[in-house]
């Protein structure tokens, strides 16, 4: 790809009031006991939670602004219904779309949560955008703007490091009003994920390889989709994480 994607990023964000703009030459301090906290938030938080369904509407409209962002950018997004992800890993995904300029989705229609895209969900209402005669729905399109933005631009790997790195670049181009619904997003699912209280031992400590109850990632069931919102301090804290690097 000949387009630099944090310059476009950076670009939107600025043309955007309220985007806190995009985070560069910062160290991740990742804390476990945070990932705990928030994973039992998750598991404990209703499936619906009315209060958030605004912050949803204004997620679902910047996730629309940046789906066509990537499109300007150059990149060809495509639908992906195959038998598992797309890339083996977050180094094919980034080699890929940086030498094709193609991106891969896969669809929520095959997989959302635990398994195919069942009941309401905001994130579930058709987009409008069609790619290579798919309709897409609106969680399509921020799979896709989440590769782009968090993974491909800034060349965060897949994992709770990566995915919270991928998290904190992306954050900065979303007015602040839909940070919290983008951490449960993102945050509180991939914390369940791998800190799920499904995974700890008898010690509260997430088991490890060698445990005969550890649970390698393929083998593992993804969240149940809900709808609530991350506290302003789970937030803070997330943010907190993150420490400029000094120059040299």
């Amino acid at each position: 790809m000949a387009v630099d994607l944090t310059v476009v990023a950076g670009a939107y964000a600025d043309r955007h009031p309220g985007a806190p703009g995009i985070a560069a030459g910062f160290r991740l301090d990742l804390d476990e006991d945070y990932c705990r906290e928030v994973a039992a938030c998750y598991e404990r938080a209703p499936r619906l939670a009315g209060s958030a369904l605004r912050a949803y509407e204004l997620l679902k409209a910047e996730n629309l602004a940046q789906f066509r962002l990537i499109g300007e950018a150059g990149i060809d997004v495509r639908p992906w219904d195959g038998a598992g992800q797309p890339y083996r890993s977050s180094a094919e995904l980034i080699e890929r779309v940086l030498g094709t300029g193609v991106l891969l989705v896969h669809l929520t229609s095959v997989r959302h949560g635990p398994g195919p895209a069942t009941g309401f969900h905001p994130m579930l209402a058709p987009s409008g955008i069609s790619a290579h005669g798919v309709a897409l729905c609106c969680n399509d399109l921020f799979r896709a703007v989440h590769d782009v933005f968090g993974h491909v631009m800034s060349g965060n790997h897949f994992g709770p490091r990566g995915e919270f790195r991928a998290t904190f670049a992306h954050l900065g181009m979303y007015r602040r009003e839909v940070h919290r619904v983008l951490l449960t997003e993102q945050i509180g699912q991939i914390c369940w994920f791998y800190y799920g209280p499904h995974l700890l031992g008898r010690d509260g400590q997430p088991r490890r390889r060698g445990d005969p109850a550890y649970v390698p990632p393929p083998r593992r069931p993804y969240p149940e989709q809900k709808v609530f919102e991350l506290s302003q301090s789970h937030l803070d804290r997330f943010e907190g994480l993150f420490h400029r690097l000094e120059a040299v």
